[in-house]
């Protein structure tokens, strides 16, 4: 019922303004061929005030509405992937597999990823899923990379990114409809509309819908999503403004694809699996509502005040059935987070700043699962709910302070409470020396932690799994130098960064010998065991020699080391050493845009044989793609593009798991995308 009324209260409001001002004269803004790299753009999140990208100690990625208009890609994860120390993982090739953004080696949920100010990890698994996310509602994207807890609390380890949606825009009406069709019978279609009603009162509307059938079987998606942003804007005195989204998606867990000429394998008249996919009835399916309320305002020309609430719900579903007998488990689980937060901006005297602030969310998670016969059917009696909660609150404050034009310094310090884990203090310091105009070098040294989630806490006892309600947070320290030099009026831009960071009281799940479980096996369940240390470089290189070309180069060098032994390090699985990625656009006179973006990743250790081996027993291959997108614009309304994905079609995995059919089969691929088109024809009114 609740997914009806939205999506009728959703068209309603799309029709109904949009018809009443369709004859509007609509202002049409010209932006320029590509978007040139300064040390003069402005970034929110590293400070959660406005600063200027060379006022910042942390390492920033910066992307605008035209970055992710001309990007080849198809989703955030994989605009993302294009960055320097920053590593998409995804779990294949189909269409509902969970996107996550890991920085600098740690994990997904090491980065907490924000919405218009709303955190979307999960609280069950602590990390955010990217693919959820349509790319079309996105106006702008910060990436503030280093430890970010000090601002943001738990998770943020590695760093943040934090998503910002379309605003509508003064005495402009924005009405915009895009249809799409690709490979393996994939479509979208998407519409956009903003205005303001008023001097001071406007909206932006976006709606999406997506169908595939996916590379192999059993990996189609069909996703639907809507959101809704309403700003009231008087500059200078108060803005409010009130965002909501929501996302449905249904979609096939194909698995990893198992050996060549597996045969297919039936139980009980249905197929579970072939040579093709290791499952062909196992689905998922996420339904999420995600609502932010934020008011600022400055009550004098020294102080600036925001306030923001947020509260979402959001609910997971999976169906896992067994190879071997057909038997399995439903499972739903609910996550409803509601959160509050304030804090003031204050300039006591020149080139100082103080920003005070606190923080309080609130998690709770309901668990049901039930089992399922060899036939599928539900097992009477056999549902279970169990029920958690936790909740942070966090209090901070930060300095800045910069006493002439060449030095700017930043202390901070937060105290955090986990109703779980405990209290934690987080300092966290910074250094920015401007030697000249077009030179900026940045120290940045700050403690980080993050919390258990849910699940490493409260998972229901399965008889061979469990959480542990006795678990610590991570912690441990981020630091970075950054050197940002610009020349010839930014027609050049270099960045060169060192960083080091670690983990301590890492929590790895694993088979506990010493409590058994009902199979005769030990229980898995998390503990804190491990150790993570990881250290590199990263380079960037843009240049815009001139206005319709653009060249960006960037190489990443990550030496990323885990202890799960007491003494015995080794490279962390999944991480690969080296990274290139080169991206290269340009704008021609006549409405001709192109965009190729080559990325070459590494090979990884996938699968250690004991916790003790420091030699990979299975290693996922190097692999190089390559994705480019052609528009064409026609007249003052229409844009034509085409996107072909891996375009040379190299073969790939990004991840590995064991294949369970009628025997055991290890270090089995999750293979990556294959070679794909899309064509998409947009109208702009």
């Amino acid at each position: 019922m609740r997914k009806k009324i939205q999506a009728c209260f959703a068209l309603f409001i799309l029709s109904s303004p949009s018809m009443a001002f369709a004859e509007m004269e609509t202002e049409l803004v010209e932006s320029k061929p590509v978007t040139e790299l300064t040390l003069d753009e402005v970034v929110v999140t590293a400070t959660k005030t406005a600063q200027k990208r060379k006022d910042v100690p942390n390492t920033v990625i910066l992307k605008d509405a035209l970055d992710l208009e001309d990007a080849p890609a198809r989703g955030l994860g994989e605009l993302l992937a294009n960055e320097s120390g920053l590593d998409w993982r995804t779990y294949g090739n189909y269409g509902g597999a969970a996107q996550e953004i890991h920085i600098r080696g740690m994990g997904g949920d090491a980065t907490q990823i924000f919405l218009n100010g709303i955190n979307i990890n999960s609280p069950s698994l602590g990390s955010a899923d990217l693919g959820r996310l349509p790319i079309n509602s996105i106006e702008k994207i910060e990436v503030v990379k280093g430890a970010g807890s000090l601002l943001y609390g738990t998770g943020a380890m590695g760093g943040t990114v934090h998503l910002l949606s379309k605003n509508p825009q003064h005495d402009q009406v924005i009405l915009k409809g895009k249809a799409g069709y690709g490979t393996e019978e994939t479509y979208e279609l998407s519409a956009e509309h903003g205005m303001f009603v008023t001097d001071t009162l406007g909206y932006y509307l976006t709606a999406t819908k997506r169908e595939t059938d996916g590379f192999r079987d059993n990996s189609a998606l069909d996703h639907t999503d809507l959101s809704m942003k309403l700003l009231f804007d008087m500059p200078e005195h108060l803005q409010a403004s009130i965002f909501s989204t929501y996302i449905d998606r249904d979609y096939g867990v194909p698995g990893v694809k198992p050996p060549e000429g597996t045969p297919t394998h039936i139980v009980n008249g249905t197929a579970f699996y072939n040579e093709n996919s290791a499952s062909l009835v196992n689905k998922g399916g996420n339904d999420d509502w995600h609502n932010a309320l934020e008011l600022t305002a400055s009550p004098l020309d020294s102080l600036g005040l925001t306030m923001r609430a947020e509260y979402s719900d959001t609910e997971n579903y999976n169906l896992t059935r067994r190879n071997s007998s057909g038997t399995g488990t439903e499972t739903w689980v609910t996550n409803t987070t509601s959160g509050i937060e304030g804090f003031a901006e204050w300039h006591p005297f020149t080139m100082a700043t103080l920003v005070v602030g606190g923080q309080y969310r609130d998690y709770d998670s309901e668990n049901k699962q039930e089992d399922l016969d060899s036939f599928g059917a539900s097992v009477a009696g056999s549902r279970s709910t169990t029920e958690n909660g936790i909740y942070t609150r966090g209090g901070y404050i930060e300095a800045q302070y910069r006493p002439g034009k060449y030095v700017k310094m930043l202390t901070g310090m937060r105290h955090e409470y986990h109703s779980t884990s405990g209290s934690e203090n987080i300092p966290r310091f910074g250094l920015v020396i401007n030697p000249c105009e077009t030179t900026v070098i940045k120290l940045s040294h700050g403690k980080h932690f993050r919390a258990p989630s849910i699940n490493d806490l409260f998972w229901p006892d399965s008889g061979f799994a469990k959480g542990n309600t006795n678990l610590i947070a991570e912690s441990g320290w981020h630091s970075d130098v950054t050197m940002e030099q610009s020349l010839w009026q930014d027609k050049v831009m270099a960045i060169l960064t060192f960083f080091q960071a670690d983990i301590d009281d890492k929590i790895d799940w694993a088979e506990d010998p010493t409590d058994p479980n009902i199979y005769g096996g030990g229980y898995w369940k998390p503990s804190n065991v491990d150790k993570f240390e990881s250290q590199g470089v990263e380079l960037s290189l843009t240049l815009t020699p001139v206005d319709p070309l653009r060249i960006s180069l960037s190489y990443t060098y990550l030496d990323a080391q885990e202890e799960k032994v007491a003494g015995t390090w080794r490279q962390a699985t999944d991480t690969a050493k080296n990274t290139f990625k080169a991206d290269f656009a340009y704008h021609f006179s006549f409405g001709l845009s192109t965009n190729m973006v080559v990325r070459y990743v590494d090979e990884r250790p996938s699968v250690y044989a004991t916790d003790a081996d420091t030699k990979a027993e299975h290693v996922l291959d190097s692999y190089v793609t390559t994705d480019i997108k052609i528009s064409q614009s026609l007249g003052e309304h229409w844009l034509f593009a085409l996107t072909a994905t891996n375009l040379f079609d190299k073969g790939y995995d990004v991840n590995s798991s064991d294949f369970y059919g009628t025997t055991s089969i290890p270090n089995c691929g999750y293979p990556g995308a294959e070679r794909s088109f899309f064509g998409t024809v947009t109208y702009e009114f």
